[in-house]
C-alpha cells in the first residue's frame, strides 16, 4: 500500500509561519529574533519563508495583527448580544482566559516596545501599524460596551495592569491583583 503524506497547503503553511512567529517575537523582540530561528520552528527553509512573507517586518506585523485580533475575536465573542458593563466585564473575563498563554501576552508586550524601539531606529512603519491594531481594538470594545472614552481608558489601563501581573509573574492570589476581577460593582 502507498504511503500518502498530508501536505500543508500554502496558507495552512502560512498560519503555521504566523503562529511560529508569535513564540520567537514574543520570547526574543523584534531585534531578537532572526528569521532562521522562525524558519527552523516552523521546518521550512529561509527562502521558502520569504515567499510567504517578503520581510521580517512583515513577519511581524503578521503575527502582531494575528496577536489583536485573537483580542478582539475574544472580546466580541465573549459580549455577543450584552452592552454596557455586562459587555464590559464579559469582555474583561475573556482577557483573563486569553493571557493564560504566556507566548500570546509576551507578543503583546513585545509590539509595544519592538514598535517604539523601530521607530526610535527610524522605521516608523511598523509603530504606525500597531498604533493602528490599538486603535481598531479600542474602538470595538468602545462601541460593543457603549463606553465613553473616560470608561475605554479605564478599561484598558486595567487589562495593561493586568498584563504587568502577569508578566512579572504575580499569583492571582497576590494582594496586586485586587479589584482586578471584571465583575459588576466591584
Amino acid at each position: 500500500m502507498a504511503k500518502t503524506s498530508m501536505r500543508m497547503t500554502a496558507e495552512e503553511r502560512r498560519e503555521s509561519v504566523i503562529r511560529a512567529s508569535m513564540i520567537e517575537f514574543a520570547e526574543r523582540g523584534y531585534r531578537g529574533t532572526t528569521t532562521t530561528a522562525i524558519a527552523q520552528r516552523v521546518g521550512v527553509s529561509q527562502p521558502y519563508l520569504f515567499r510567504l512573507f517578503p520581510s521580517k517586518r512583515a513577519l511581524f506585523e503578521a503575527a502582531a495583527r494575528r496577536c489583536m485580533s485573537d483580542v478582539k475575536d475574544a472580546f466580541m465573542a465573549a459580549s455577543e448580544g450584552m452592552a454596557g458593563e455586562e459587555a464590559e466585564d464579559a469582555m474583561g473575563k475573556a482577557y483573563l482566559d486569553l493571557i493564560t498563554d504566556r507566548s500570546r501576552l509576551m507578543m503583546q508586550m513585545q509590539m509595544y516596545v519592538s514598535s517604539a524601539a523601530a521607530e526610535a531606529a527610524g522605521d516608523t512603519e511598523v509603530g504606525e501599524s500597531v498604533r493602528a491594531m490599538w486603535t481598531e481594538l479600542w474602538d470595538a470594545v468602545a462601541e460593543r460596551a457603549s463606553m465613553t472614552p473616560e470608561q475605554a481608558t479605564n478599561f484598558f489601563a486595567h487589562g495593561m495592569l493586568i498584563n504587568a501581573l502577569v508578566a512579572m509573574g504575580f499569583p492571582r492570589d497576590h494582594r496586586l491583583w485586587q479589584g482586578c476581577n471584571f465583575e459588576s460593582g466591584d
